[in-house]
């Protein structure tokens, strides 16, 4: 009973913040570049729920390596892709999972962030939204490589805004490609994590 209570007000919070939410407006200033109504979609996937997810090692904002294959047989993982650093939907929607941490705890889940932006680019972004609980990773060189072999990387060199839950033999059980003007809704998120193997 207690989890629906945290999952019901935890839902709440992030449908009244509103996309431009408390980080673009207010932390950040004159500093977010906006860069106007975008397509939609500009990419076509190249995986599939129920096939293995494709590996990749990439330099994290803490100074690490970390590698999807860290995490087999420890962790379910969720992948989220952004588009890019200082931009207003992106600003909003991972400082959003800060507060939604515990339901990630709860399905034995880690976050693990994804954008084309080099490394201090998205340093110092990170450090400007007030740090967040999960790894950062940078799929800048070669470019936009990660992106590429799950079907994201749009035509302007940026991933789209995309979900992927991999569960802890390395499948992909849930993908979720949003517009990418638009942050995805965290109900979807917790739903796909309580649909989990062994859930």
């Amino acid at each position: 009973m207690r989890n629906c209570i945290v999952v019901f007000l935890i839902c709440l919070f992030w449908i009244a913040v509103p996309v431009t939410g408390f980080c673009a407006s207010g932390a950040f200033g004159d500093r977010i570049f906006d860069p106007g109504k975008l397509k939609p979609k500009d990419s076509e996937l190249k995986v599939e729920t129920g096939e293995k997810a494709p590996g990749f090692t990439l330099p994290a904002i803490s100074g690490e390596s970390v590698s999807l294959a860290d995490y087999q047989g420890r962790k379910n993982v969720l992948l989220t892709f952004i588009p890019a650093a200082w931009t207003p939907v992106c600003s909003d929607q991972w400082p959003g999972y800060n507060i939604a941490e515990p339901l990630f705890d709860a399905h034995d889940t880690v976050i693990l962030g994804i954008s084309t932006d080099n490394v201090p680019s998205l340093h110092a972004w990170t450090r400007e939204m007030g740090d967040l609980w999960f790894d950062v990773l940078s799929d800048y060189w070669p470019h936009g490589e990660t992106a590429r072999k799950y079907g994201i990387l749009r035509g302007d060199g940026t991933a789209e805004r995309a979900l992927f839950l991999i569960d802890k033999t390395g499948v992909i059980q849930f993908i979720h490609v949003s517009d990418i003007n638009r942050r995805p809704d965290l109900e979807i998120i917790v739903k796909a994590m309580e649909e989990l193997p062994g859930e």
